[in-house]
């Protein structure tokens, strides 16, 4: 379920808190990308910090799975992910818009989690003035739109998620426990049927239902 609006209005502070570390990243990634609901992504700008509730993830296994960059093997474009878990992975699609995947797993398993969706909770006028809409649901969802709110570009690409400028915190005391959809991949053309997309029922900032 969503935070209740006041919530979102007054701008929580997860950062506050210490961030997700290693050993959270370097795990199983359908693991990694179920447990991340419920979390918060951070980005420290120069703009200024924007964040929002983690909705909606989608997992990336590594070779094995046709639908990950990493199956094609190593490129310079998809270079980050044969390193080791806890980097950010940005890519450019359809020349357009950009999407943040953070690496998971080991290190000899070139895998990621996409971030589809955030519930937008602090940074919303800034959020706001880079998306060119004042609508709260508009602002994060889907990938494309989460990038452009939160500011994110090529440039944070291969940057550290725990000691980075992007990093990732626990969900805060009191939030509501989330009840998890697990559902097909989204925007692929491989492996359209593995049940690899995890969000949070209910939330109207949740890409596709």
């Amino acid at each position: 379920m969503p935070l209740k609006k006041d919530e979102v209005n007054v701008g929580l502070k997860p950062w506050e808190q210490a961030p997700l570390g290693y050993d959270f990243f370097a795990r199983d990634t359908r693991k990694v990308a179920l447990e991340l609901l419920g979390t918060y992504m951070v980005h420290f700008s120069p703009e200024g910090v924007t964040a929002g509730r983690v909705v909606e993830t989608e997992a990336y296994l590594g070779p094995s799975d046709p639908a990950c960059h990493s199956a094609r093997g190593r490129t310079e474009r998809n270079a980050v992910m044969f390193g080791p878990a806890g980097f950010v992975y940005v890519y450019l699609i359809y020349g357009v818009h950009y999407c943040i995947n953070i690496t998971t797993d080991k290190p000899e398993i070139p895998a990621a989690v996409l971030i589809r969706a955030l519930e937008p909770v602090a940074g919303l006028e800034l959020m706001q003035r880079r998306r060119g809409t004042h609508k709260l649901k508009e602002l994060c969802r889907g990938p494309g739109r989460l990038a452009q709110a939160m500011g994110i570009t090529r440039d944070l690409n291969g940057t550290s998620a725990i000691e980075g400028p992007i990093r990732f915190y626990p969900p805060l005391p009191g939030d509501p426990r989330a009840d998890i959809v697990v559902a097909p991949r989204i925007g692929i053309r491989e492996a359209t049927d593995w049940l690899l997309r995890y969000y949070v029922r209910g939330s109207p900032f949740v890409s596709y239902k």
